[in-house]
């Protein structure tokens, strides 16, 4: 597992080794117990943090020379405060386990070597004041630490949230079990950036082939020899994202009326797909069972030489569900089914787009993005360009 690759990088072996008390949680590298001088001269003791930077699933060269401290700003014997190291004092949270209250900055002249470099030059900078009070003042404590190896949902690390220090926020994603009902055009590209992000499971439900056409509406390029093999939908989206996240889970049928059960449970489901009877059932089921969800919906049609169209994004939570059947947001006809003219036009940017509307507003509703407008139904004109929010929270 990566996490142990992290623990026993020499870097970090060699700080233990020494006697810091050093911890690792998630992407970033701790060292409790640094002591220190605060503005009265009293020994405190605080925490010296620095995200890790991991390059072909090993710790590399650290590519930020900023480190983060948890405690009271640290002072000279003198009283005066650490100018050489003072870059930001704002208390945040980096994860929810991980609390901050100054950033620092000391970059020498080529960089840190490694992290055994970075941290020890910033614990010398930070304690020196201390131990000149007092020799016997020290971090390297020996402090026997405990061991736990963290599990993660993916196969390695969020570094790019990590560097964005954005992990508390992507935080509130965790622990969901989330269906994608088709992945088809729109529920392939919906399933692409769930993927990233990490929620417990992803379940995905079709019972169609991956075949050449799907090919020119997905994200990605298969080869010639993968689309020759005729795989579910579901087993070739599988075999692509496992990769990356430990838990899609793959069902190669179709929800019906029958199966509907099958999305008890879930903590959110994205709806991708045309029939307008089933997703009828479905969505009474969802309303039943209190699961909120995201219908998709994209509608285009040849206009003399060119496409017209609309985007639409229907949510769909405790909070409010009424304007689905009173406003009329969701065809239930079947109309592709009807019309042996229907072309049922699917475009690759139109899909991602879809796709990407939906995750926003899912992403929204949990808090991750900050939501002023609470709009529940939105679509997008193609040829004026514009979005219109409508049935917003009452």
């Amino acid at each position: 597992m990566l996490h142990k690759q992290i623990n026993h990088s020499p870097d970090i072996k060699k700080l233990r080794n020494l006697g810091y008390e050093v911890k690792v949680k998630g992407n970033y590298l701790l060292i409790e117990n640094v002591p220190y001088l605060n503005n009265m001269k009293k020994v405190l003791y605080g925490t010296l943090i620095s995200d890790i930077t991991i390059i072909n699933n090993a710790v590399a060269k650290p590519q930020n020379h900023v480190a983060f401290f948890r405690g009271e700003y640290p002072h000279n014997a003198d009283g005066t405060i650490i100018s050489q190291i003072q870059h930001s004092n704002s208390t945040r949270n980096l994860t929810s386990e991980i609390v901050i209250n100054h950033s620092f900055s000391n970059k020498p002249p080529n960089g840190y070597d490694n992290y055994f470099h970075k941290m020890e030059q910033y614990i010398k900078i930070i304690s020196a004041p201390a131990e000149s009070i007092d020799s016997r003042i020290t971090a390297k404590t020996f402090k026997v630490i405990e061991c736990v190896e963290q599990e993660s949902v993916h196969h390695y690390y969020d570094t790019n949230s990590t560097r964005a220090e954005i992990d508390a926020i992507s935080e509130k994603l965790a622990n969901q079990k989330i269906a994608i009902v088709g992945v088809g055009g729109t529920g392939s590209y919906i399933l692409d950036q769930i993927a990233k992000t990490i929620v417990q499971e992803i379940h995905i439900f079709d019972g169609d082939l991956f075949l050449q056409h799907n090919a020119f509406r997905a994200p990605g390029a298969p080869a010639l020899d993968e689309l020759s093999l005729s795989m579910k939908k579901v087993e070739y989206y599988s075999s692509i994202y496992s990769k990356m996240h430990k838990n899609i889970i793959a069902h190669d049928y179709f929800i019906r009326e029958s199966n509907v059960g099958a999305l008890k449970g879930m903590d959110f489901v994205f709806l991708c797909l045309d029939r307008g009877d089933v997703k009828k059932c479905i969505i009474k089921k969802l309303e039943e069972e209190n699961i909120s969800f995201i219908d998709t919906g994209i509608g285009v049609e040849r206009v003399e030489d060119s496409l017209i169209g609309m985007v639409r994004t229907t949510a769909s939570t405790n909070k409010q569900r009424d304007h689905i059947w009173k406003n009329d947001r969701i065809s239930f006809a079947d109309d592709n089914l009807n019309n042996e003219y229907a072309k049922n036009i699917q475009i690759a940017e139109l899909n991602s787009l879809n796709a990407s509307l939906a995750v926003i507003k899912w992403k929204k509703l949990i808090g991750f993005y900050n939501d002023l407008e609470f709009e529940f139904n939105s679509t997008y004109a193609i040829n004026v360009n514009y979005i219109q929010n409508e049935d917003n929270e009452t």
